[in-house]
């Protein structure tokens, strides 16, 4: 869900904006140690690299963590998107139904 929330944000989320972005299309919330957590992992895998960005006014000068899907990432959300699209394929009504 970290890795959609990326593609979906755009590359240079915060950590903040992917944990509302997984609420709001999911309904689940996610803890901020979780995402963090999770984004930490993601990191060590070389799927996600991250560089923090410019001070702003609004965060008393403080600075965001910003993260960014690396090729890794990439490869890692084809191959789990086309094994769930293979895995529901011609079951499309049923799983809607559930």
């Amino acid at each position: 869900m970290i890795l959609l929330a990326l593609v979906r944000l755009g590359n240079g989320a915060y950590g903040a904006a992917i944990r509302r972005e997984i609420r709001n299309r999911t309904g689940r919330d996610a803890s901020v140690g979780t995402v963090y957590m999770t984004l930490g992992r993601l990191a060590k895998k070389k799927m996600i690299v991250s560089y923090v960005g410019i001070p702003s006014p609004q965060r008393g000068g403080r600075r965001r963590k910003h993260y960014l899907i690396d090729v890794e990432g990439q490869k890692a959300l084809g191959r789990a998107f086309r094994a769930f699209t293979a895995m529901t394929s011609g079951m499309e009504a049923e799983l809607a139904a559930l």
